[in-house]
């Protein structure tokens, strides 16, 4: 049998019992039984600051952690130990695996958590879903259109519960003021403006000597080579975050950032979680902001800093606005909106889970989609990746939703994918 066959019949088998444990089934692990056991992908500050969230939950074990930095891996075992501790919780030995695909070979993982750099999500999501696991990766989903699709239909294919780490929509602030919008509070949404950072740019960063704990060559993995330089990759003394978000192709730069924050708010309130805008008008010239784009019923979105800072959205309707970033909410000229219990029937509009990371375990167990399901996640990234497409081409463009594809040009959607490098092939499922 081909081993690609062989993998397809063996994960496709293994789905009908993915409901228990593959602990329970008789495979090896030290976690009781009534716990999904997971493996981390990825384990710089991002992917230790989700490990101290899921040390907490009673349903989830973390066993083995992948990265291509030996040091980061070390200091996520040591940071485990300590987050162990602190919960009063017996202590066991991360398995610290080079290669993820070898975690993923493992029998006794349930499902991974991908933490890597955005340009590795497809590949490991593709990978995580042949092998049969669960997954939750992180936002944004992906660094391309074509990327997005393939990872929805891979958690399709082989039935994987896949969540994306769009934490807002488990949030009461955001999830409020999505229903106070849903529900009419403030009439019918005119315009939307959208408050995040830059697209992304070029890398132009000198290269550096590669430091003996990094595996360079798996660090850029499936992107074009370029030299290693410690703003990609933080030292963790450094305590930064990866500058890499800044750079095509590691990252899409703030649009993507945190575009997959925001404008994912702009699609759950408008309840366009399984479409997209028709059409997308950047500023001319070479800008960092002013890109404006609408969906079918007439609805625009402006990436524009219109407050005070970034990160922040504004929805102006026919009776009012509504103000909304992660430290404030606002309505007007109803000040009391905001903090105005909504009354039952107006709270069912949305998806309610109090708990992003419980939710997704909740699914697991349940072999339900979770709030920020991928196709959720690939339709929030996919506005990000073609804004940045109609920023660097700085001209307008007409969207498709449903092909997403560009209507007649051929040179947009030659942007939609994006080559890899070597032997990797995130289609290959």
């Amino acid at each position: 049998m081909k081993r690609r066959d062989f993998i397809q019949k063996t994960a496709a088998s293994a789905s009908v019992f993915s409901i228990v444990p593959s602990h329970v089934l008789g495979f090896s692990g030290t976690a009781p039984n009534d716990k999904v056991q997971l493996g981390f992908i990825g384990v710089g500050k991002q992917g230790r600051g989700l490990m101290k969230n899921f040390v907490n939950y009673e349903g989830a074990a973390v066993m083995a952690v992948s990265d291509v930095d030996r040091l980061k891996m070390n200091f996520f075992s040591e940071t485990f130990q300590e987050s162990m501790k602190k919960e009063g919780k017996a202590t066991y030995a991360l398995d610290e695996i080079s290669s993820y695909r070898d975690l993923l070979a493992r029998k006794d993982i349930d499902a991974v958590v991908i933490a890597s750099p955005d340009h590795w999500h497809a590949q490991m999501a593709v990978d995580a879903a042949k092998a049969g696991k669960d997954i939750y990766c992180e936002k944004p989903l992906s660094s391309s259109v074509a990327e997005g699709r393939a990872m929805v239909d891979a958690a399709r294919k082989y039935d994987r519960v896949f969540q994306t780490g769009s934490m807002q929509r488990s949030w009461d602030r955001f999830r409020h003021g999505v229903n106070l919008i849903r529900n009419g509070y403030i009439g019918t949404i005119t315009s939307i403006n959208v408050a995040i950072g830059a697209p992304y740019k070029a890398c132009d960063l000198p290269s550096q000597e590669i430091p003996e704990n990094i595996d360079w060559e798996a660090w850029i993995g499936p992107a074009p080579y370029r030299g290693y330089h410690f703003d990609l990759a933080c030292p963790i003394e450094d305590k930064r975050w990866g500058m890499w978000r800044d750079y095509t192709p590691f990252g899409g730069g703030m649009i993507t950032d945190w575009g997959a924050h925001m404008f994912d708010i702009v699609q759950w309130a408008l309840d366009m979680d399984h479409t997209g805008p028709l059409q997308f008008n950047p500023p001319g010239g070479v800008a960092t902001e002013g890109l404006t784009y609408t969906y079918e019923n007439g609805i625009t979105v402006t990436h524009t800093k219109w407050g005070k800072g970034n990160n922040e959205i504004q929805f102006i309707g026919t009776e009012g606005s509504l103000e909304i970033s992660r430290s404030y909410l606002k309505t007007f000229p109803n000040a009391a909106l905001a903090d105005t219990p909504l009354k039952d029937s107006d709270t069912q509009r949305v998806y309610n889970s109090p708990n992003h990371h419980l939710d997704w375990l909740d699914a697991i167990k349940n072999r339900t989609r979770p709030i920020c399901d991928v196709e959720v996640g690939h339709r929030t990234a996919s506005v990000c990746n073609v804004a940045n497409i109609a920023y660097a081409l700085q001209r307008p463009l007409e969207w498709n939703p449903q092909s997403e594809q560009f209507i007649d040009d051929l040179g947009a959607n030659l942007m939609l994918d994006r080559a890899y490098r070597g032997l990797w092939d995130y289609r290959d499922f």
